[in-house]
């Protein structure tokens, strides 16, 4: 069995833990290949460029001009003189074309509202990223520390299985003995259920990795022995300056900011009508012949709709968009710093444990199955010391995972990968 290894390395802590879930597999993945695979294969990645090319269409969208109308019409002239009553006659027809054209600007500020709609797009698309490289990360360390946990528990749950079945062939004398045989098959009992749950903890959380991967939630999956550092964190003012400049939500609450300005210049621009021009040719043929040409120009007086209500609305969202911004700005605050204290915490914790303390708690555990077969240990330092060797490393993996989800959502926070 692999057990953790760790190595004291300045200033922080290192560690290496080795999973095999499956013989099928020839070459185990590292962590960083499956995080490769899954931004390569994961099927809601093209939902969020989807996005960005739905907001660059609203963008050319924003800035066509209307199309011109055309108007045609034919028809019969008739022309009476009224003093000899003569009447002449012929066909007339005219041609008119209407052109609408929006008050200056408002293109304008349709296309900047656009941009950022696209810039919203990419910000999705890389926040999503993101976050699915933390849950790869986060479900290959839940799966090491998982196959470690459920190796500890299968082999102390082994050792009182087989322990138990020697006890129970006998026949004890006495009652101590007896009773002494039940409590281990009960502790055999005890465990083989730990190990049980660990071996479902462990199932779950490949089934999710193989979805995220692209696969089958079955699909056989081993994973690469891998060394990670885990240094403290920094200084909470740097932590907090790169959050306020990369954190994905605060970008995306700015950026909204900044939309709901260029929506309020628009409402504003909107109180002005567009405007119309109508170039126009007619003729008229009888005895005479008559063209007429002109060019005609409509513009709505603005006066009962100053468009105040949809002005009133925008600002009123401006208004709401910057108070949001100031509640996001506090919580990213708050986040930050309580995940660079759990961070500190738990890297301080692992800092303590020597090197070999897993080991040496595994040889103690071996040590004592020897000793309690030969009658030189009590039942009581037996159980204890299996037991003791189980808590241990699951709080070994405990602290470890709580270490790495720690550091992993606060470069989620910073926008920035931890060295």
């Amino acid at each position: 069995m692999t057990i953790p290894q760790f190595v004291r390395c300045a200033p922080g802590f290192f560690f290496l833990l080795w999973l095999q879930a499956s013989p099928v597999l020839a070459e185990p993945q590292t962590v960083d290949a499956l995080v490769g695979k899954a931004l390569s294969h994961h099927p809601e990645l093209r939902f969020y460029e989807a996005q960005i090319s739905v907001a660059n269409a609203g963008k050319t969208k924003a800035g066509e001009i209307k199309n011109p109308d055309l108007m045609t019409g034919v028809g019969n002239w008739k022309v009476v003189d009224l003093g000899t009553n003569g009447l002449t006659n012929g066909p007339t027809w005219a041609v008119q074309l209407t052109q609408t054209f929006d008050w200056p600007g408002r293109i304008s500020l349709r296309k900047a509202i656009a941009q950022k709609e696209i810039e919203l797009a990419r910000l999705g698309l890389d926040q999503f990223r993101n976050a699915l490289e933390a849950r790869v990360r986060t479900l290959s360390w839940k799966i090491l520390a998982a196959q470690e946990k459920t190796k500890a528990a299968e082999e102390v749950a082994q050792r009182f299985q087989g322990l138990s079945e020697v006890l129970l062939q006998r026949d004890p004398a006495g009652a101590a003995p007896r009773l002494e045989a039940r409590i281990i098959q009960a502790s055999a009992l005890t465990l083989g259920a730990e190990a049980t749950q660990a071996r479902n903890e462990l199932a779950a959380a490949r089934f999710e990795l193989n979805q995220l991967l692209g696969e089958s939630a079955e699909a056989p999956l081993e994973i690469r022995m891998e060394n990670l550092t885990l240094n403290p964190p920094g200084p909470l003012e740097p932590l907090l300056g790169l959050a306020r400049q990369k954190n994905f939500d605060l970008r995306s609450r700015i950026k909204d900011v900044e939309q709901q300005g260029f929506e309020v210049k628009l409402a504003e621009n909107e109180r002005w009508p567009s405007i119309t021009v109508q170039p126009y040719l007619q003729r008229q043929t009888n005895n005479t012949r008559e063209t007429q040409i002109g060019i005609g120009v409509s513009i709505p007086l603005p006066l009962w709709n100053r468009n105040k209500g949809a002005i009133e609305g925008a600002k009123a969202k401006e208004v709401q968009a910057e108070v949001m911004l100031t509640a996001q700005i506090r919580q990213l605050e708050r986040d930050v710093a309580a995940q660079a204290s759990h961070y500190k915490i738990h890297v301080e914790e692992l800092a303590k444990w020597p090197g070999d303390t897993l080991r040496s708690f595994r040889q103690a555990a071996a040590e004592a199955d020897e000793h309690y077969r030969l009658g030189a240990l009590p039942l009581a330092t037996y159980t204890e010391l299996q037991r003791q060797y189980i808590d241990s490393v699951s709080a070994v993996l405990q602290s470890q995972l709580g270490a790495i989800e720690a550091r992993l959502q606060l470069e989620q926070l910073t926008g920035t990968r931890m060295n």
